[in-house]
């Protein structure tokens, strides 16, 4: 069968050069927007189920908890798309592994950390990731931070001083509460250098197993029973479930997803949201939050406005 060769192309598209490749953090107004949304959903999920938490770590051993939370996830994650995991290349497995340790790493540091600290200091200092990851980005990525997003961190930080502080103490527990920041700027640094390279699903997959994998290895080494501790009762059973599919599965797919839209240091003051929702759920179970606490989460709302009024030209780094 003889067929046609294709007419040649005109010579002014041959001459045309190629449309430049789009950066993965530049985007309109309209399409930030979507992500921001996004991390914002996850922060009100992981800040209404603190309460949710506490209760069940009362009779479970921390540990324990974190072993079923994650692992729980895990097991739903890759039974709704069992192949997913198949699409991801050697890199995506590498990047993956080495986001879930460092995640593993934050919440093994801030869960000793709570045997000693008190939980208001413990929220303060943690929060302090929205300080390391600028520095992070600047040092290891040698990105510029814009003078809003700078000024936004301090709004951020104030605010989560108000929130959360009612006096400080150093010691051990504090000391072990800012390594597991560092940890979870870290986390965020990479998963928006990282997370535009591969599919968002798969790698929240990777970065979930990894937790899993390493509470249940901290928990068999550090704890008093031969295995896991299984819950005793069916609201602890629900705690689980709750954390595993909101918290856990549904929150970390988000924050993966909304990372390969938008800069490390911008997701950071998005997620200091996450005090502010826990104390708005805390008020609504019956406890009471002071003025400051309302103004600090002001500051917060503001410190979030502010990144999202900052120009969306391309990071320079």
């Amino acid at each position: 069968m003889i067929t046609e060769a294709p007419a040649p192309a005109p010579e002014s598209a041959l001459a045309a050069p190629p449309p430049p490749l789009a950066h993965p953090h530049s985007t309109t107004r309209r399409t930030a927007l979507l992500p921001t949304a996004g991390l914002v959903f996850t922060t009100a999920i992981w800040g209404s189920t603190f309460v949710v938490v506490k209760d069940a770590i009362a009779s479970v051993p921390v540990l324990d908890f974190l072993t079923l939370r994650f692992a729980l996830a895990f097991a739903v994650l890759v039974a709704a798309r069992p192949r997913a995991l198949a699409s991801l290349s050697r890199d995506g497995w590498r990047h993956g592994l080495l986001l879930g340790l460092v995640l593993a790493a934050g919440y093994g540091t801030q869960t000793f950390d709570l045997q000693t600290a008190s939980a208001s200091v413990s929220g303060f200092v943690t929060g302090l990731f929205v300080v390391f990851t600028p520095l992070i980005a600047a040092v290891l990525l040698r990105r510029r931070v814009p003078s809003a997003v700078r000024a936004a961190v301090v709004l951020a930080t104030v605010g989560l001083g108000l929130i959360s502080l009612h006096g400080m103490s150093v010691g051990r527990g504090e000391l072990l509460t800012v390594a597991g920041a560092f940890f979870f700027a870290l986390h965020i640094v990479g998963l928006g250098e990282w997370s535009h390279r591969n599919d968002a699903y798969a790698l929240a997959v990777v970065q979930i197993g990894t937790v899993a994998a390493v509470s249940l290895v901290l928990a068999l080494a550090t704890g008093h029973n031969p295995g896991i501790a299984l819950p005793g009762s069916p609201s602890t059973w629900a705690a689980v479930a709750v954390t595993a599919l909101l918290g856990t599965a549904a929150g970390f797919y988000l924050q993966t997803w909304s990372q390969a839209r938008m800069p490390a240091t911008r997701a950071a003051v998005v997620l200091t949201m996450e005090p502010v929702f826990a104390g708005v759920t805390g008020v609504l179970s019956g406890e009471t939050l002071a003025l400051r606490g309302w103004f600090g989460a002001a500051l917060v709302l503001g410190a979030m406005y502010l990144v999202e009024l900052s120009p969306r030209r391309r990071w320079k780094g």
